[in-house]
């Protein structure tokens, strides 16, 4: 029987660039066991520069990322997700849509590169960080027996990984 593979959905409020760089990372680091996409409540229509390059200097591939509604996720016929991630404050605090499939759901904020001013250097940096923070909980998740583990255990984990 071929192995499950796991939908992961994650939001921030502007899909431009957090929960973009977490959906390539996955994407990447899922090695086809995961499938990641990304939206927002609010998308900002584009997706910022420093993400992509944060990627690339990851050499995580970067054709194909675009600023999405979440709205797409919740629609007939939209893949159902078994993992809903919220990587902004901000996108925490909103009411979500009803997710198909009744997905295990997680805050796993991350500080917002692109709310830093100063130096390209300062901004490059930021974008670093919270790309290195994301792929850490990914990393983390990856890890997780998720085929020997009930709902409560995976559910337990994938919310303390939040946490760091």
């Amino acid at each position: 029987m071929p192995e499950k593979v796991y939908n992961v959905l994650f939001i921030c409020t502007h899909n431009s660039a957090r929960s973009i760089m977490a959906e390539g990372l996955l994407n990447d680091l899922g090695r086809g066991q995961f499938r990641a996409y990304s939206a927002g409540s609010q998308p900002a229509g584009a997706v910022r520069p420093h993400a992509l390059k944060t990627l690339e200097r990851m050499r995580i591939p970067t054709s194909g990322f675009r600023s999405k509604d979440w709205a797409e996720f919740s629609q007939p016929g939209a893949p159902v997700m078994d993992f809903v991630f919220t990587v902004c404050d901000k996108a925490a605090g909103e009411v979500c849509p009803v997710w198909p499939g009744q997905p295990m759901t997680a805050h796993w904020g991350v500080p917002d590169p692109a709310a830093v001013q100063g130096s390209a250097e300062d901004q490059d940096k930021a974008f670093w960080d919270a790309a290195t923070m994301l792929k850490r909980r990914i990393d983390l998740m990856l890890a997780l027996p998720l085929a020997s583990l009930d709902r409560l255990a995976i559910q337990r984990h994938v919310r303390d990984i939040g946490t760091r």
